[in-house]
């Protein structure tokens, strides 16, 4: 039996989605065609290929190894066949599922969605609050087509793109009645109260410093929403570490304002997450070329001066 191209990208996705449904979904073919065509694959390579599990179906290590050299293939095959399958945002309309933190709706959305009203004015957003426990799994199911997030997340079924990194910065009140510079000092952090964030945008950094310095007993709230932030701070003596590009737009619209750390916190790199280039339809390509083209440079509207240790 020979293997056609259908029978890879039936494999392809089978592996990346861990499911005939989403497979089935994906292909728009029905279920137990999926099912007869992994029949086929299996007799092709004498081997199970895919066992069920709780999880779904989980690949053999004969699946393993012939995963990346029949993805290249494909991908390569569809760069090819492109251009009779593509996606123009200029006349067609395209509906599109994305997952954002808090921050990415604040910093990135407006960004991305004033780029796509004039280069797709068709395109219409969906945008999901991230949860990065679960993001990987829906991207596999077909309920998100791509997601920004700061942790690096790992998985054979998708692809990481890094869009731009950013330092920490302090943030508090413009007429902060004690921190009166454009930097505070390691005693003046520890003499003050803290407000921190603890949610599924998967942003740690932040409570991370605090902890390594021995400050979260300084906490005086704990929230879920970076958002929240400068409407809190703007109001209190609280200070909050924050990525200084977000903060830069909370100083843009509320009475808050950066300060240098005293100290250096790991910059975050944010990333890009969709499924794998073969797996993508024509505007999800589409979709994941735009968003790293608008988002993968990280414009700032003022740069602070290299932090310094207090």
């Amino acid at each position: 039996m020979s293997l056609d191209l259908n029978l890879v990208r039936v494999f392809v996705l089978l592996y990346e989605t861990s499911s005939v449904t989403a497979t089935a979904d994906a292909l728009h073919v029905t279920q137990p065609t999926v099912s007869y065509n992994l029949g086929k694959l299996r007799r092709h390579f004498g081997d199970d290929l895919f066992r069920r599990t709780g999880r779904g179906l989980t690949p053999t290590a004969g699946a393993r190894r012939l995963y990346e050299p029949l993805q290249a293939a494909l991908a390569q095959i569809d760069r090819t066949a492109r251009q009779a399958d593509s996606f123009d945002p200029e006349t067609m309309p395209g509906r599109f599922t994305i997952a954002l933190s808090d921050l990415g709706e604040t910093s990135l959305l407006p960004r991305l969605l004033a780029a796509a009203r004039e280069r797709a004015p068709g395109a219409s957003f969906s945008v999901r609050p991230l949860d990065v426990e679960d993001a990987e799994s829906r991207l596999r199911r077909g309920e998100l087509d791509a997601f920004v997030a700061t942790p690096v997340l790992t998985s054979h079924r998708m692809v990481r793109i890094p869009l731009f990194r950013e330092r920490y910065v302090g943030m508090l009140a413009t007429g902060h009645p004690r921190i009166r510079g454009d930097a505070v000092t390691l005693p003046e952090l520890a003499a003050e109260h803290h407000a921190s964030v603890e949610g599924p945008s998967g942003h740690s950094v932040p409570r991370a410093v605090l902890a390594a310095h021995g400050l979260l007993d300084r906490v005086a709230v704990d929230a879920t929403r970076f958002s929240m932030l400068p409407y809190l701070l703007e109001q209190t003596d609280l200070v909050a570490i924050v990525p200084e590009y977000v903060g830069e737009v909370f100083a843009a619209s509320h009475q808050v304002r950066l300060v240098r750390l005293p100290f250096e916190a790991e910059p975050t790199e944010v990333a890009l997450y969709a499924r794998h280039e073969s797996s993508r339809s024509p505007s999800q390509r589409w979709l994941v070329q735009f968003m790293a083209e608008v988002l993968g440079t990280l414009v700032s509207a003022a740069q602070l001066p290299p932090s310094t240790a207090g």
